[in-house]
């Protein structure tokens, strides 16, 4: 195979291919979410879906020097969520989400991994003003706000996808030096189907990687 130099990303001695695989797909997105969000360390910073971009997002969150509160329908993700980082949990199903940041003090941003536009919505009155919600989830739903919460929270909403090889290289680097990894399971190359078939059946817990016989690795789970 041959690639541009300029798309070479160096895999850090303290990563294998297979931990590095999908820190450059889900973590590469949020890492560069939250690198770049309008947030400092101390800020509360919320992120909303503990799955397979969630529970990166909240590591690097934590790793990052914000307060995280972690958001999940359900009190099964609350061990899950304190033992990556978070330091609240709260339950969607239990209590409504934005008064619960609110509580809080307001969250500075909040990071929207699961998909739909409700999610966004939902969450959105739990920004303190001048916060922003910043959508990684990607789906059909639109986001429906007010304008009022809009103008008289001075809120934002906007999206982010990826990023650079630069990025995925910054995203790599951090990983290693602060201990952030993927929850994975490695299948073999040749059991592709199978692996993709548990993956869209949303049993992945929380990245599929494949592995080949040279020990290169490829992630993937939808987002």
């Amino acid at each position: 195979m041959i690639a541009k130099a300029t798309g070479l990303v160096r895999i850090p001695d303290d990563l294998s291919s297979a931990d590095a695989a999908p820190l450059l797909c889900a973590g590469l997105t949020t890492f560069n979410a939250l690198r770049n969000a309008p947030a400092k360390a101390g800020d509360l910073v919320a992120v909303l879906g503990i799955g397979g971009l969630g529970h990166l997002a909240v590591q690097y969150a934590r790793h990052m020097g914000f307060e995280v509160a972690a958001i999940a329908r359900g009190s099964n993700t609350a061990e899950l969520a304190k033992k990556l980082g978070a330091h609240h949990y709260i339950d969607s199903a239990a209590t409504d989400p934005a008064a619960a940041l609110q509580a809080l003090g307001g969250a500075r941003v909040i990071l929207v991994t699961a998909s739909g536009g409700k999610t966004v919505a939902e969450t959105f009155k739990g920004l303190r003003p001048g916060g922003v919600s910043i959508d990684l989830g990607v789906g059909p739903e639109p986001i429906e706000l007010t304008n009022m919460d809009l103008i008289f929270g001075s809120r934002k909403v906007e999206g982010s996808l990826t990023g650079t090889p630069a990025t995925g290289d910054a995203t790599l680097r951090f990983s290693a030096l602060s201990g952030v990894s993927a929850m994975i399971e490695t299948v073999p190359l040749e059991e592709a189907a199978s692996a993709y078939a548990k993956m869209m059946a949303g049993k992945a817990r929380f990245r599929m990687v494949l592995v080949t016989k040279n020990g290169s690795s490829h992630a993937g789970q939808p987002k």
